[in-house]
């Protein structure tokens, strides 16, 4: 049995097949359509949330785990005698890796706890996640995973391709006359998480397909023939031009390993359907 135990949240979007393999604990977080409360990928699965979306008709809100939620889990894996890695969602972007490191400072000084900002988003660290609970389930020591976890999360490459503008624009993103002109012009922003966890616009383009082939462009670039793992992430029902962008991928990276995914409720809510994720690790090269 692992002696390291790993912990996240539900906006690292990994699959529970996955999650139920390797023994990996998941804190959700809540998504609200009005006063209607849900757990993000327990009690509201990703294709039943992107059939009501359209019907809701506002904007679904999300909420972060209480410091006791991640309290409740840490004590129970400790009482394993386990220690914990804990990877979560960037700090930049929710208070969720908050409440875990205030769960952390509420055990004893010598609780073998370690909590990671990840500075980033759905399988992003999603990959980061599995890795460490590979390795767990592999005998390696918690520091070779932490140590694993970190140089991942420096070499990730990742771009985002949004279906619409219509959640950026309700979620304060961009403003909504630039949301009307850009979809009359067929605007596609490409966003990206800088090094500190924040979102950011890296560029944009005038139809799909020019998206499509800027994002190969520049992965091209950005790993230099090197090897990858590659992910794509999807929001259920609303895939049109993910396998275009996957064989694109393919042909122009040497890609070892392909994953797909789908982008779950908390995340959707705020780039809403359509979006495709795609997240690069470069391999190591020794």
């Amino acid at each position: 049995m692992a002696s390291v135990a790993v912990v996240t949240d539900s906006t690292a979007d990994i699959p529970l097949g996955t999650r139920t393999e390797l023994g990996i604990s998941m804190v959700p977080l809540k998504v609200l359509f009005g006063s209607e409360s849900y757990l993000d990928n327990i009690t509201l699965q990703p294709a039943e949330f992107y059939e009501r979306l359209p019907k809701f008709g506002g904007l679904p809100t999300t909420s972060q785990p209480s410091p006791a939620d991640y309290l409740e889990v840490f004590e129970r894996l400790l009482a394993e005698g386990k220690s914990i890695v804990s990877i979560h969602l960037s700090g930049a972007m929710s208070g969720t890796y908050q409440s875990a490191t205030i769960a952390r400072s509420m055990l004893d000084d010598d609780a073998d706890v370690t909590v990671i900002d990840s500075k980033s988003a759905s399988f992003g660290y999603g990959q980061l996640v599995v890795t460490a609970a590979e390795m767990a389930r592999d005998g390696a020591s918690k520091e070779a995973i932490v140590a694993e976890v970190r140089r991942l999360r420096d070499e990730l490459k990742l771009y985002f391709v949004v279906g619409t503008l219509e959640y950026l624009q309700k979620g304060g993103r961009i403003g909504k006359a630039s949301a009307v002109l850009g979809s009359l012009l067929n605007i596609k922003p490409i966003l990206s998480i800088d090094k500190e966890g924040v979102v950011y616009p890296f560029d944009k383009a005038r139809g799909q397909k020019r998206a499509f082939a800027r994002i190969v462009e520049v992965l091209a670039s950005d790993v230099g023939g090197r090897p990858v793992n590659l992910t794509v992430a999807t929001t259920p029902g609303h895939t049109e031009g993910a396998a275009e962008l996957t064989d694109m991928l393919k042909r122009a990276l040497d890609v070892r390993e392909f994953k797909e995914t789908d982008i779950g409720p908390v995340i959707g809510a705020h780039a809403g359907p359509g979006t495709i994720g795609l997240f690069v690790f470069p391999l190591r090269s020794d």
